[in-house]
């Protein structure tokens, strides 16, 4: 059987050896969180070594797509209850032919955004078609101090659902053109409205 020889203790680290390790790989673990890992991964950064590494900028980024995804989550959530309320209107409501149809044009870069002015608890109904191309558009209410957003979309060729007003005011769409040629927007309308309104 073979014995180990045991070590000399003059060749291991004396207890102050050790506590002093301790407390630089604390002081190190510490460092490294500071200025490595809450710039890379929150956009936090105490120390200004983050920016200095090009780490910041990476942490804000995903600290965005994170408030995003979060945002997109909550807006399916929504138009899913949007989308049930929209079925419990009833069927009279569900046959009718479309109240208001607009239709406009936007060149690349270009903006437009249209309301309805609705009250609490009001549904209206609305198909989104785009041709020629896609668009970018929020669609969203505000009024007597509240806001909401519904749904976005991005690179969207065409919508359907339905606006279920959580407060008095104005609901609707705000589009923008981001391609590099000119698309058509439509967009019919059916159910409990005031007036459509574009605006300036």
């Amino acid at each position: 059987m073979f014995n180990a020889p045991r070590p000399n203790p003059e060749d291991l680290p004396t207890p102050a050896q050790l506590r002093r390790s301790t407390v630089l790989a604390a002081l190190g673990a510490v460092a490294i969180a500071v200025c490595v890992v809450m710039p890379a991964e929150y956009g936090d950064d105490p120390t200004g070594v983050g920016a200095l590494l090009g780490l910041t900028e990476m942490g804000e980024i995903k600290s965005q797509l994170a408030r995003e995804a979060e945002e997109d989550h909550a807006s399916l959530w929504r138009r899913g209850l949007q989308g049930a309320a929209a079925l419990l209107v009833g069927s009279a409501q569900a046959q009718e032919a479309w109240r208001d149809e607009f239709s406009f044009t936007l060149q690349p870069g270009e903006s437009a955004e249209w309301k309805l002015m609705m009250t609490e608890g009001q549904t209206a109904q609305y198909l989104m078609t785009v041709e020629g191309g896609r668009v970018n558009f929020d669609l969203h209410g505000h009024g007597g101090g509240q806001s909401e957003t519904y749904e976005r979309g991005r690179g969207s060729t065409g919508s359907e659902g339905a606006i279920l007003a959580p407060f008095d005011g104005e609901h609707g769409w705000f589009w923008r053109n981001r391609d590099s040629q000119p698309v058509t927007v439509t967009v019919q309308l059916r159910g409990e409205y005031a007036e459509l309104k574009q605006m300036d």
